[in-house]
């Protein structure tokens, strides 16, 4: 964990330096990066979003690499009393660690801000269709249940991507939907 805290003091650091610029994790390896990962906890601007966050839980989250360096990004959410399925395609942009939404009607962006891989990711999704853009600031871990200083740090970077607290989600851990991904 103390491994941890200065890559992500770092990728604050170039956050703030960037402004409305967010960096990509250097050396992104995206093979190192796929893989079985809890989505613990999100702040984001969308309005779908703030209105569920208090109802929801953790999700599951697999990411698969395709042919030519695409990602597919398969999230289990335990939503009302069942296990919803979504899957979303996003194509290699010319930057390792960015990502291109790949469905024709939305206009979305991910970048991996930082990661070890091994415990924790923090990923960035901005969504451009619409009159008002859509900004999604996500923290993965591979366990369920992240440690205190890992969700500061990731309370510090809400306001460099022009979140606020207010629309932070802290998601608790769920044991609802872990039978369908085997």
């Amino acid at each position: 964990m103390v491994v941890m805290l200065p890559s992500l003091a770092l990728a604050l650091l170039c956050l703030l330096q960037a402004g409305a610029d967010v960096s990509v994790q250097p050396d992104f390896n995206a093979k190192k990066f796929a893989g079985s990962w809890h989505l613990v906890a999100a702040v984001s601007n969308c309005s779908v979003f703030l209105k569920m966050k208090n109802e929801m839980k953790s999700a599951i989250i697999s990411i698969s690499l395709l042919p030519e360096g695409d990602l597919a990004v398969k999230f289990l959410w335990p939503l009302m009393d069942k296990c919803q399925k979504f899957e979303l395609l996003f194509q290699r942009s010319g930057q390792a660690g960015h990502y291109l939404g790949m469905s024709a009607e939305e206009n979305k962006e991910l970048r991996v801000l930082d990661t070890d891989y091994s415990h924790y990711a923090i990923l960035h999704e901005a969504q451009r269709s619409g009159q008002r853009p859509k900004t999604m600031l996500q923290l993965f871990t591979r366990e369920q249940d992240p440690s205190p200083q890992l969700l500061q740090t990731f309370r510090e970077l809400i306001p460099t991507v022009g979140l606020t607290e207010d629309m932070l989600a802290v998601l608790p851990a769920s044991d609802q939907c872990t039978e369908a991904t085997s």
